[in-house]
């Protein structure tokens, strides 16, 4: 049983109707957006931040399509960063907060409760700020207010989620700056063009066949997604691409890194989804079964396992044993793999074409991977 349309996905108008926002066209801008968001912080003076002082920690406020940008900062300090750096979507500022300390916050419509309670809450407490959103924002208010800096979100996107790279790019500059990551221009730059890469070979005229976005679209058809990287790296790109699935293509997905959710994925192919109890389409399927009789078989466990260039040897012996076993099980196995270089430049490739993937999974499933009929009810419900 298939439930994507191969067709549209081959048809580019076809696409562009559906798209009423143009996500595939804003995800192309990954790339411009790096290169704006360099300019848009060198223009803030990020270089201001914190006094242009190493701070005694870190706090990220982000959440919902902008929350990887904590991940992403917590992932690229944690080697050799002199300070800690933690992530908090919402809820109370944590007590030890204070004039030494930076938060850093994040929402590109600049209002998003979370991020902008904790930077009014750290303002208040005379931490030093930086925030990232709309210009005249509530949240450019707060920064202004507490002489903080606040860099304008590089180029229109429709949502947080295909504005990444723009939100992103400016706290990579700045935690360059303050000696808290390794990250500088010419970095930057390069990730720009490996995701100009990325873009180009995920355009929508690009045949299914050869496009790798398009390719795991329709591998995922039909299957109950889990998302594996294959170290701390590809795990966060793993997070990324689980949250995309669930919230551009509506397909609820679960995610993890190797070692630690070894055993919870593997464990996942003795059950309904895999061979263990003979229900899906994996080995222990029944070709004499009749749909109408028995009722439809159930999807198929997919292994979406992301695979960092960079692993060591024992995380690809663990990877390579984990996505045995899931072909042993009957599970649909896809094994997109990032390119060499900087950290960031291997997320950038692991990350653009999940990002397109998941929507064009949307787009073949006949639905607009910017408009949820439900997540506008559920704003309703709750405003």
């Amino acid at each position: 049983m298939t439930w994507l349309d191969e067709q549209r996905l081959e048809d580019p108008q076809s696409l562009a109707a559906l798209d009423s926002r143009a996500t595939l066209r804003s995800l192309a801008s990954a790339g411009a957006q790096v290169r704006r968001g360099v300019v848009a912080a060198d223009e803030s003076g990020v270089e201001r931040v914190a006094g242009g002082e190493r701070p005694r920690a870190v706090l990220v406020a982000a959440l919902g399509g902008s929350a990887v940008v904590g991940d992403v900062l917590d992932l690229l300090a944690e080697p050799g960063s002199p300070v800690p750096v933690l992530v908090r979507g919402a809820g109370p500022l944590p007590g030890w907060v204070g004039p030494l300390d930076l938060v850093v916050a994040v929402s590109q419509s600049g209002s998003a409760p979370g991020p902008l309670g904790l930077a009014a809450e750290a303002a208040r407490r005379g931490a030093s700020l930086l925030t990232v959103g709309a210009a005249g924002s509530p949240l450019a208010e707060v920064a202004a207010r507490a002489r903080g800096v606040h860099v304008e979100t590089a180029l229109p996107a429709p949502t947080s989620r295909t504005a990444l790279w723009g939100l992103l790019t400016p706290v990579l500059v700045a935690a360059d700056r303050l000696g808290l990551l390794d990250c500088p221009g010419p970095v930057l730059e390069r990730v720009a063009d490996v995701l100009d890469e990325v873009a180009e070979e995920c355009r929508p005229g690009s045949e299914a066949f050869v496009n790798p976005a398009k390719v795991l679209a329709v591998g995922l058809d039909s299957t109950v997604p889990v998302v594996l990287g294959d170290g701390a790296l590809a795990g966060v790109a793993a997070c990324r691409a689980a949250q995309m699935l669930a919230r551009t293509a509506r397909v609820p997905a679960t995610h993890g890194a190797l070692p630690d959710a070894a055993a919870s994925v593997v464990a996942t192919f003795d059950g309904p989804f895999g061979s263990g109890l003979g229900l899906g389409d994996g080995g222990g399927h029944d070709i004499f079964a009749d749909p109408y009789l028995d009722g439809p078989a159930l999807p198929r466990l997919g292994l979406l396992a992301l695979r960092d260039p960079a692993s060591d040897d024992a995380a690809r012996a663990l990877a390579d044993a984990v996505v045995a076993s899931a072909r042993d099980a009957g599970a649909v196995v896809l094994e997109p793999e990032g390119r060499p270089g900087h950290p960031v430049e291997r997320l950038a490739a692991l990350v653009g074409v999940t990002d397109f993937a998941a929507t064009y999974l949307a787009l073949g499933l006949g639905l607009d991977p910017a408009l949820s009929e439900h997540v506008s009810d559920l704003r309703e419900r709750t405003s």
